[in-house]
């Protein structure tokens, strides 16, 4: 039995509307995501947009329309889903809710051919008709009416009405002066090769729905229209001087205002339907306009495919309408759909990339980008990686269990692609900026005296100075000059509140002990002549410092900072860092510079109790930072040791009170720079820890085990607890250049930092060994009106994600080649130490109708095999020419599985040398299509290879390596019987498939190599199924070992066109009957928007099969969403179940955790 859950939720933007919804005097902005309906508003400040509201559905949104019913203040939204369910909504001030209005279906889709277009919904301009176009032919005519006493449907029965028009590409209601609504289309005739724009009125003379016959009705019917038209832009009529006439008996008939635009791609033609005069303007440079949205009557946007916004104006001299001229503005993201927000602001919403807000100027027209949303959709590939065990010599316990795991997206397309770093870890909200400074050092919070119940001053180290800021219990800030006798013309280390209303503050030049005053000064110790302070750190009972980085010095706190110790080291080394534990008395650690290891020393006495060489690898690095504290309870562990190393790597040891021995070395990458170690006190008595450096992280402990969580605070340079009451429970950061209070989420969430790349990343994949990306990329670039398009493989570094060494260009041995599959493997060579090398495969096809030599040669793509250099560059090992376009790649047991047009070929790899390999076939097996993915199962009993056909879903072949002289054969053993368009397959256990589908369904199929017959042996059986929603591009298999007693085992990550991330898992069978008990209680409780029926929503459907729930699938979001629900709510659902309400909070919040 299978759990889906969401990691990180759809951000593609497919449809978007402005409307009076929440306010009738403010307008809003709703964005439709998948299954997601997001509610936008302006900001308090500036021109940007905040999210006010945000609900899920039980449906992939489809359309979106706003409705004005007579007699309502506000605006009602009409919501349209895949399934043809549709339903308004209208927005409860009370309950600060959407609530369902009227909702109805259409059922006829099983007899008919889906419109040409997307679906779509038109509303005429006076806002009584409401059209669907849905099907090939046939239009939904919806009256909107007044609402009647007692009743509040205002949307009459759907009529369908045929029209001759069948492939229809825009259409769009005009403008006009009569209670009879205009609509145009422009459609196809003759199979494409003529375009035609033809108008009709909605209702005749009696306000009934009109015949639309081409004959009768069709007042309009023009062609010559530019091939590549895409769109219809209704004009309105004029106003003023620009106000329509009539002159009677004219010879030259003029076209007016109130007509309709047709966009072409290099003309645009405009249409007065009255008059049925027409104005065409041939375009100077031909462009593929992909949206339009209204600047004013005159004036229009444009966004083509290369992400150029252009500004289409019409000229008039009064109303007559004398042409059109178009005009770029500049680039802007690509545009999927466009609204005008006023006042020249615009949102467009992009499917391929970040969707934004630009500013354009009234008067010069000049364009300023004012927000970014950030947008991964749609993710093409990703790889998984784990920051975490980068050192050969440490443990971890399983894959990713560091906490430092993050997957790597290949997202956007073309200029728009990008490569993004998805990671789950804790958000950094800033409360606010205390002052602007540069150059902080360090921070400290402190209680001005022992009656203050929180902390209520803040100490601010600068280079060469100190400063103070106090708060007071209303949140007043103020700078002070002077702070209970604290030194503040120097540098201070370390500043931290004592027992008996005491002050510690050490500085380069002292340390001092403060008390109420009004001398202050109550105990003091000064270095020798000729030394300064580099570096200290205490407790209540003693101070360790560091002088000149070469002597460390032991004070007596109780004795009035008494120097208790001192040692001066030898052998020319250096101490790099040290730490005294606030928790563990008698007790510090120093790292050193030369034997890059630590010591932990007895502070009475500055004797060695233990130490710890840090090296490994002959590497030089050395230990910066030190932080010993008590992490995890103390019921099943002692405190954690973390030591910053100077190259980014952390390592953590368990270290045992009774001796302080190390042991269970670990490490985990944070980057390639020291962190620095910040601990923070928790509620529950024990300590997280927070790492300062490229990749911010929170150290703390869940579940028996050491996670390391991803922290939005990419700048931060120093941080402090900050309790008190004006801000309770927050952290200060300092910045580069500022000072803040924050609050730390209390939960992980998703993070995404992003890497523009200007092209279609399409293909990606990791090597642990050599820390780095290889990525096949696809650019393109327009030449004098013509597309070049290239493609290259390069490398890119793992941290930073940013580009290394030379590309390899590919097109210049064999023409025009697109890049197909990417993925690393440890394969066999021949030369050096004869061990398995990693390499990266690359395959590719060949664009064979344009190159007369690969005709010849009957090639029509390759297998590259690449090495990296030693400038981390790769470099052409072997390669193999083809009869076929090479869409997949997969090893096994070194040999090389490769996917073709119409075949899996095995192929046998030998490296001879650096720059030469053999390929040799092995075996072949015919497909019934195209093969479009495939997975690798080792077995005891065989190898078993997995193929996902393009219809025919899923096979399952058995490689039996060749004996005897005789070739080797790839045997089909299982197979699915039934048409599955298949996106992508993964083998998540043994004999269990994971295989996903173009109208995104999911199955889990099983293989039963131990069935009584033959048929039985050779059937895939489906053993859970459900209804993504989204199609799934890439699945991604894991290995992580559950913590005992999970409920789910996870097994592979998904990404979807939509931009989502799933964690598929498998329930644990004492888990599963519990889980779909719950799922079935709340699909029955939960009232959704629509009333849209949550099995329907989940269950499978393709073109062949529907059913009418998922099978043996348990959806996370609606298990997560009880945590949301009321408590009387919770009580119901949990009626009869068994656990208690706060059993079933648990248990979701640990599946939520996973």
């Amino acid at each position: 039995m299978a759990y889906l859950a969401p990691i990180h939720r759809p951000s593609s933007v497919r449809h978007a509307l402005k409307l009076k919804l929440l306010d009738p005097d403010e307008e809003c902005l709703v964005l439709a995501k998948a299954n997601r309906i997001e509610i936008w508003t302006a900001a308090p400040e500036g021109n940007r947009l905040e999210m006010r509201h945000s609900k899920a559905i039980f449906g992939t949104v489809s359309m979106l329309a706003k409705i004005r019913p007579m007699g309502a203040k506000t605006d009602h939204l009409l919501i349209g889903t895949i399934r043809f369910q549709y339903f308004t909504v209208f927005w409860d001030p009370e309950s600060q809710q959407l609530e369902t209005s009227q909702q109805f279906s259409d059922g006829s889709e099983k007899h008919m051919r889906e419109s040409q277009s997307r679906d779509l919904c038109m509303v005429d301009p006076t806002g009584r008709y409401l059209v669907l176009e849905l099907f090939e032919g046939v239009l939904n005519l919806i009256k909107i009416l007044k609402p009647r006493k007692g009743r509040g449907d205002y949307l009459d029965k759907a009529e369908q009405i045929r029209i001759t028009e069948l492939k229809v590409r825009a259409s769009t209601f005009l403008y006009t002066e009569t209670k009879q609504p205009k609509i145009a289309f422009l459609y196809e005739e003759e199979e494409g090769k003529c375009l035609r724009l033809s108008t009709y009125r909605l209702v005749d003379d009696k306000m009934q729905s009109a015949s639309f016959d081409p004959r009768k009705d069709r007042e309009n019917d023009i062609g010559e229209l530019c091939p590549g038209a895409s769109h219809l832009i209704p004009v309105p009529k004029g106003e003023g001087s620009q106000k329509r006439y009539i002159v009677r008996n004219e010879r030259v008939v003029k076209a007016q205002l109130g007509g309709v635009i047709v966009v072409g791609e290099t003309k645009m033609t405009y249409l007065d339907d009255e008059s049925k005069a027409v104005v065409e303007f041939a375009m100077e440079e031909a462009a593929i306009f992909v949206a339009w949205e209204r600047y004013d009557d005159l004036r229009y946007l444009l966004a083509d495919l290369y992400h150029n916004l252009h500004m289409l104006t019409i000229r008039v001299d009064g109303a007559d309408v004398m042409g059109i001229d178009v005009r770029k503005l500049g680039q802007v993201t690509k545009a999927n759909v466009m609204v005008n927000m006023g006042d020249g602001v615009f949102y467009i919403g992009s499917h391929e990339c970040d969707s934004m807000i630009v500013r354009i100027d009234p008067e010069s027209e000049a364009m300023e980008p004012v927000q970014y949303m950030d947008n991964v959709a749609p993710i093409l590939d990703f790889a998984v990686m784990d920051m975490g065990n980068r050192e050969g010599g440490a443990t971890q316990a399983n894959e990713y269990s560091s906490g430092q795991a993050r997957l790597v997206t290949a997202s956007g397309a073309f200029e728009g692609g990008s490569l993004r770093s998805v990671r789950s870890g804790v958000g950094l909200g800033d409360v606010g900026v205390l002052v602007d400074l540069e150059d902080i050092r360090e921070v400290f919070a402190l209680q001005s005296n022992e009656e203050c119940p929180s902390d209520d001053a803040l100490i601010v180290s600068l280079p060469t100075e100190t400063r103070i800021f106090t708060f007071d219990p209303e949140g007043n800030i103020e700078e002070v000059d002077s702070f209970r006798g604290l030194a503040l013309d120097h540098h201070t280390l370390l500043a931290m509140n004592l027992a008996n209303d005491l002050i510690l503050q050490v500085t380069d030049t002292g340390a001092a002990l403060l008390g109420r005053g009004p001398a202050f000064v109550a105990a003091q110790w000064l270095p020798p002549e000729g030394h300064l302070i580099t570096a200290a750190s205490a407790n209540e009972g003693h101070v360790l410092l560091s002088t000149n980085g070469l002597t460390l010095v032991s004070l007596d706190v109780q004795q009035g900072l008494e120097e208790v110790a001192v040692q001066t080291l030898s052998n020319n080394d250096q101490i790099a860092c040290i730490h005294v534990p606030g928790q563990i008395p008698g007790i510090g650690i120093a790292g050193f510079w030369k034997s890059g290891s630590i010591s932990i020393l007895d502070l009475t006495n500055l004797e060695v109790i233990q130490s710890e060489e840090l090296r490994r690898k002959n590497d030089a690095s050395i230990p910066r930072a030190i932080a010993l504290t008590q992490v995890l309870p103390e019921a099943i562990s002692g405190p954690s040791l973390f030591v910053a190393m100077e190259d980014g790597i952390v390592l953590t040891f368990n270290v045992d009170k009774s001796d302080y021995s190390l042991s269970g070395r670990k490490s985990v990458v944070l980057g390639t720079q020291q962190a620095r170690f910040h601990v923070l006190l928790r509620d529950d008595g024990l300590f997280n820890v927070f790492a300062t450096c490229e990749h911010p992280s929170l150290i703390y402990g869940s579940e028996g085990r050491i996670v390391y969580s991803a922290v939005t605070a990419q700048d931060a340079v120093c941080v402090c607890s900050f309790d008190s009451q004006a801000f309770p429970e927050s952290i200060v950061v300092a910045t580069s250049n500022q000072l803040k209070i924050s609050q730390i989420d209390t939960e992980r969430r998703t993070h995404v930092s992003t890497l523009p790349m200007g092209e279609t990343i399409r293909r990606i994949a990791y090597s642990p060994a050599e820390r780095l990306f290889g990525i096949g990329g696809i650019k393109r670039r327009l030449f004098k009106g013509e597309e070049i398009v290239t493609c290259s493989f390069s490398l890119v570094e793992d941290v930073k994600l940013g580009g290394i060494g030379e590309p390899y260009v590919l097109g210049q041995e064999y023409g025009a080649e697109l890049i197909e599959c990417v993925i690393r493997a440890d394969l066999p060579i021949k030369h050096g130490d004869f061990l398995p090398a990693e390499r990266f495969i690359v395959g590719t096809s060949l664009i064979y109708e344009e190159n007369k030599s690969l005709q010849e040669n009957d090639v029509r793509g390759r297998i590259m095999v690449f090495a990296v250099d030693s400038n981390k560059t790769p470099h052409l090992v072997g390669q193999m020419l083809l009869k076929g376009a090479c869409r997949k790649l997969a090893v096994l047991n070194g040999q090389i599985i490769a996917a073709l047009t119409k075949t899996v070929v095995i192929f046998d790899y030998e490296e001879t040398t650096e720059k030469s390999a053999e390929f040799t076939k092995l075996a072949t097996y015919r497909t019934s299509t195209c093969p479009i993915d495939l997975a690798v199962e080792k077995t005891d009993k065989g190898n078993i290879i997995a193929v996902a056909d393009l219809m025919k879903s899923l096979s399952l072949l058995e490689y039996t390596p060749g004996s005897g002289g005789l070739q080797g054969q790839l045997t089909e053993v299982a197979r699915h019987q039934q048409a599955f368009w298949a996106t992508a397959v993964a083998n998540i256990e043994e004999n269990l498939y994971l295989e996903t589908d173009q109208d995104g369904n999911l199955i889990v199929l099983r293989r039963n190599p131990e069935g009584v017959t033959l048929t039985d042996r050779k059937r895939l059986e489906v053993i859970s199924e459900m209804n993504l929603g989204e199609m799934v591009n890439k699945i991604q298999t894991i290995d992580v070992e559950p913590t005992p007693n999970a409920m789910v085992n996870p097994k592979a990550f998904l990404a979807t066109t939509e931009g989502s991330i799933y964690l598929f898992s498998l329930i644990a069978p004492s888990a599963q009957d519990l889980l779909m008990r719950l799922q079935t209680r709340m699909a029955q409780t939960i009232i959704t928007l629509g009333g849209l029926d949550f099995n329907t929503y989940r269950s499978f459907k393709n073109t062949e099969r529907e059913t009418t729930e998922p099978f043996r699938f348990v959806d996370g979001e609606l298990i997560e969403r009880f945590l949301d629900l009321d408590e009387e709510v919770q009580k119901e659902i949990c009626k009869g179940l068994g656990p208690s309400v706060e059993d079933v909070r648990n248990l979701v919040e640990e599946l939520k955790r996973h």
